[in-house]
């Protein structure tokens, strides 16, 4: 129904946002990937699926197209909805979780809340194929490391808050693990209060 949504972001969120276009207020649920591109911008566009039920008309928004045609391809998979598709958004990016369904790593898809053992089974069956044909050579590239500054800063943040050197190094490696090395500095502090 929409492509698209276009205006002034009048309220940021990590899950959502409000996106004022001629003075319509539009409440749009994002994932934490678009939240990251989206948090310095005052307007911009964002890609939106709008799921229709009896009872509600919900808009989901992303920051690229890319994100949207994931999102959409979670959709066809049975027992994989709307907000699972979020969560798996906020977690990776498009571009990892793709590398783990070509790769068939289980444990990797396995490690996002809410998916369990059979639902990663069937996500890597029925879009295996699908996957390797969007997948380039160069998105399997391995990622970069963090760079060093970063996780230095992180951990001298997270000490600071109260958390110890090991425990802190500990936190940032799994949300390194799960979100990828492109992850700012606020975000990686956040996640890691989030979850610790």
């Amino acid at each position: 129904m929409y492509s698209y949504l276009q205006g002034h972001f009048v309220r940021k969120e990590a899950t959502f946002v409000v996106l004022d276009i001629q003075g319509v207020g539009y409440e749009i649920r994002i994932p934490l990937s678009t939240y990251s591109q989206i948090k310095a911008l005052e307007k911009g566009r964002l890609y939106v699926y709008m799921q229709v039920k009896e009872d509600s008309h919900t808009l989901f928004g992303f920051f690229t197209e890319a994100e949207k045609n994931f999102f959409m391809d979670m959709l066809s998979v049975s027992g994989i909805g709307p907000s699972t598709a979020l969560i798996m958004l906020s977690s990776a990016s498009a571009n990892e979780l793709k590398q783990n369904i070509v790769k068939q790593d289980i444990m990797a898809l396995q490690s996002i809340k809410g998916i369990g053992k059979k639902t990663a089974e069937r996500i890597v069956l029925e879009l295996k194929e699908k996957m390797s044909k969007q997948v380039t050579l160069e998105e399997f590239a391995p990622l970069t490391q963090l760079d060093t500054q970063t996780k230095d800063e992180a951990i001298m943040a997270l000490v600071t808050l109260g958390y110890t050197r090991s425990v802190a190094e500990k936190q940032i490696g799994m949300i390194i693990k799960k979100q990828g090395a492109n992850i700012s500095l606020e975000d990686l502090i956040v996640q890691v209060l989030r979850e610790g």
